[in-house]
Parts: structure tokens; sequence; C-alpha cells
């Protein structure tokens, strides 16, 4: 059986520890795999099926970021990340009483009191042979701020999405690429929101809704939702092209729109939306006394069209400030998304894909590492595949994966 190691063996500033190597037979040896965290600028995939460890895996990655002071976003569609909060640093029963499963313990014959007592053992034994114990957990503690948010509910931080539609930084304007990405994604996450699902060259809801985006962004002017509502009734423009605005989107037609983004302001549901802590990359990355983040957004309590919305514009941000940074060889920062099957699939084009790719591309430049995680690869682009340097292998079960 393999030695418990040492700290000494693992705690190097740029070393991600990720356990020990096995021998040819499948037994452990006592020599350590240290993953060098600069290689996760060139981005991470995390590949296999359900029960292969992939969260597990991907949580120990944010462990050690943390650790070593780097930030990370976490987008959580299934709602399994919040336990990288569970966090004892004395591994005591009092403190894994209150997660306790009553009917679990009930199961094995045990009261809560008990189970809690059984489980604080099993965990301080199984730490110990890993090296790790009560002082490991208070660094990760004291190394940086944990937090859930969830927007569209107040189970946790609540988080104000549509401030997205602030005008982007000058960097963003200037480059018309990435300008004209981030319009089109921005107003397909927001048609989404509404169930539209329109063509960004052919549809005119998503043509009104860019040239009405774009028009206010390059003046330097954000736009809210309501501030939104009314210029689709009263457009900043009287051509889309060059044709006439009442040719292309009749007045009447625009009214039906603006009436659906009103109803949907109206909502009592929609309220928690323009609620909590306004999305701003920044803070969601540090604290104001400048102390790392892990800000876990969690998004599983949401219809699937929210969702796509939350992704987007998440991304979006992120993107946003990514091009606000100097550049760097070092890691930065770091966004993790669970489960990303749909948000980046081979053929079809949601919202969420463009700026995902963006991020594939661009953000080694800046420092910042994706690190994406799927059942399947098939299920993912191709273009992201090819830029993810490093490939975590769980168990594959058909010859096409």
């Amino acid at each position: 059986m393999a030695n418990a190691p040492t700290a000494e063996e693992f705690e190097k500033l740029g070393a991600f520890w990720l356990g020990r190597t096995q021998s040819p037979t499948g037994e452990e040896t006592d020599e350590l795999l240290l993953y060098d965290s600069k290689d996760l600028t060139t981005h991470a995939l995390c590949v296999g099926m359900t029960g292969s460890g992939k969260t597990g895996l991907c949580l120990g990655l944010l462990e050690e970021a943390a650790i070593d002071g780097i930030p990370a976003i976490v987008i959580d569609p299934k709602g399994d990340i919040g336990n990288l909060l569970l966090q004892f640093p004395n591994l005591q029963p009092s403190e894994f009483r209150p997660w306790v499963d009553a009917g679990e313990a009930a199961r094995k014959g045990r009261t809560p009191d008990e189970h809690a007592t059984k489980t604080a053992e099993l965990w301080r034994k199984g730490l110990a042979s890993w090296g790790q114990g009560p002082d490991r957990i208070k660094r990760l503690q004291d190394s940086a701020e944990f937090a859930i948010y969830t927007p569209g509910s107040d189970a946790g931080i609540p988080l104000q999405v549509l401030r997205s539609f602030a005008a982007p930084p000058p960097a963003l304007l200037d480059d018309a690429d990435a300008f004209r990405d981030r319009v089109a994604s921005s107003v397909s996450g927001l048609l989404a929101l509404l169930g539209i699902n329109a063509d960004p060259v052919r549809d005119r809801e998503h043509i009104l809704l860019s040239s009405i985006l774009s028009h206010h962004w390059r003046d330097g002017r954000d736009l809210d939702l309501p501030g939104l509502i009314h210029a689709i009734q009263t457009p900043p423009f009287q051509r889309i092209g060059v044709m006439d605005l009442e040719a292309v989107y009749p007045a009447k037609d625009r009214f039906g729109l603006s009436m659906a983004l009103n109803n949907l302001l109206a909502s009592p549901g929609f309220a928690p939306w323009m609620e909590g802590e306004p999305l701003d990359i920044s803070r969601l990355l540090w604290t104001a006394e400048g102390t790392p983040r892990i800000s876990i957004i969690s998004i599983a309590h949401l219809s699937e069209s929210e969702r796509m919305f939350i992704v987007t514009i998440v991304l979006n941000e992120l993107i946003a400030w990514m091009r606000s940074q100097s550049g760097t060889s070092s890691l930065r920062a770091l966004l993790y998304m669970d489960e990303v099957f749909g948000y980046f699939p081979p053929v079809a084009n949601p919202p969420s894909k463009k700026p995902m790719l963006t991020l594939l591309k661009q953000a080694r430049a800046y420092g910042v590492g994706c690190v994406l995680a799927t059942q399947n690869p098939v299920d993912l682009d191709y273009k992201g595949l090819s830029n993810c340097g490093t490939w975590f292998l769980g168990r594959l079960q058909t010859e096409r994966d």
C-alpha cells in the first residue's frame, strides 16, 4: 500500500495535486501526480460516463486552484458543485451532524448522532491516508471565499443578470468581430428566454433588437429591460439596412414583441431576476479586499430557456472583462462548467455556443483557463475540443466515444 504523502511533496505553488500514479497492475504507487497549473491556460476537458469521477476530479482542481490563490467562476447546471462549501476543518461529528441523512442513518441501524460520528471518522481516516488533515482544510478556507449564486431565486445569493445590457468596455467596442458576436449572443439569449428561436440574419426580431443594442452601445449608453421595451416601440432609427423600419417591422408587430418582454418583466416570478448583486465578473472573482473567490452559479432550479440565458450572459460578461485585462502567460482565473452538454453542441448553434468558442480560442492570452465536463466527447463541437490542451478521460462505454 502506498505511503501517505507529506506536505513538502505536494504543497508546491503552481502544481495541483491530483492523486497518485498507478502501476500496470492497478496498484497505487508512491509517485504523486502533480499537474502544472499553467497547462490550464490551454483549457481542459473532462469526459466520462456517470460515476467515473468527473465531478470529484474537477472539485479537486478547483480546491487546488483556491489554495494557490486562483479564483474561479463555476456554472453548475445540476446543483452538485455546492458541495465545495462542505468544509469541516476540525473533522468533528458536530460539524457533520447537520448534514446527516436521518433515513440513511436508520437504514444502517444508527441514530443520526452515531452516523455523524462514523462519517467523521471515515473522512478523518480517508484524508489522513492522503496526507491531508484539518490544517489543509483550514488552509483552503483561508485561501479563498466560496459563494453560491442562484439567479432567479433567493435560495442562495440572488444575482441581478439584466445589468448585462450595459455598454461593453471600449476594448470590445473597438473590435468589430467581437462587438458583433457580443450583440448577437446577447440578443439570442434574451429571445431564448422568451421562447423565440430567431436567426440573427433572417428573423426580424433578432435584427431589430441587435440594431437597438448596437445603436445604444456604440454611443456608450447602457440599456436596461424597461429601456429596451420602450426602444422596441419607438426605435432610435427609421431604417433597417436600406429599407424603411415600418416596412421591415411595422409598429403593430413591434408592439407584440414589446408586450412579450413587458409581460416577462411584470411577472411576479421574474422579480428575483431584478434583485441581488449585479453580475460583475471582478466581484465574482475577488472580494473587495482582494481575496480570491470561487463563485458557483447554480442554475439547476431554472427552466431550460432560463439556463441558456444565464449561461450566455455570464460567458459574454467574462469575455468583456477578459478583454479589459492585460495579457499574461500565467493562470489568472478559471471558468468551470459542469455538464456542458447542450450548451456547446457539434451541430446546433444555441446562444451559448459562440461565446464559449470565443473563450476557448482567445482566453489563453489573458490567463483565463476553461474546464468543461461532460459524459460523451461526441456531444461537443470539434473546434472546441481541438482547443482543449488537457483531456481527463474517465470511463467511456461506446466505440464512438
